[in-house]
């Protein structure tokens, strides 16, 4: 990890990831940044409109990989503060976050919450590979 940027406070890259309401992409996107991180980033996610609850089935999909996301709740950007390394929107259109940012991203990512099991688990490796390829560039 190219250490260039780390955080002067924390010395660890902060990552934020926002779609509307919080509940299946930006979730699974801090999970694999978690994953993927370890203790070098800090990953958090938030919705600018958050339903309040983790998509069943972004917690049924990640648990297939080992990973608990009953752990995480759906946040609203207003409870995200500080400046981040990176924020990555996933298709949020004009609620886009004015958060403090070195590096903004839209990755336009589909909202799989009415697709079937195979396309949920496809948008999922795709969020995967993006975010390695992201912390792989912090």
């Amino acid at each position: 990890m190219n250490n260039d940027h780390i955080h002067p406070l924390t010395g660890m890259k902060r990552v934020l990831f926002v779609c509307i309401e919080n509940s299946n992409r930006s979730q699974m996107a801090e999970a694999f940044a978690r994953i993927h991180g370890g203790s070098g980033v800090v990953a958090l996610s938030a919705g600018s409109l958050p339903s309040g609850m983790i998509n069943p089935k972004a917690i049924r999909f990640m648990q297939e990989l080992g990973y608990d996301l009953t752990t995480h709740t759906s946040k609203s950007l207003d409870e995200v503060d500080g400046e981040f390394d990176a924020v990555i929107t996933m298709g949020c259109g004009d609620a886009c976050p004015l958060v403090p940012a070195k590096r903004r991203e839209d990755w336009a990512l589909a909202d799989p919450r009415h697709m079937d099991d195979d396309a949920y688990r496809a948008v999922r490796d795709d969020i995967a590979s993006r975010v390695r390829t992201l912390l792989s560039t912090l």
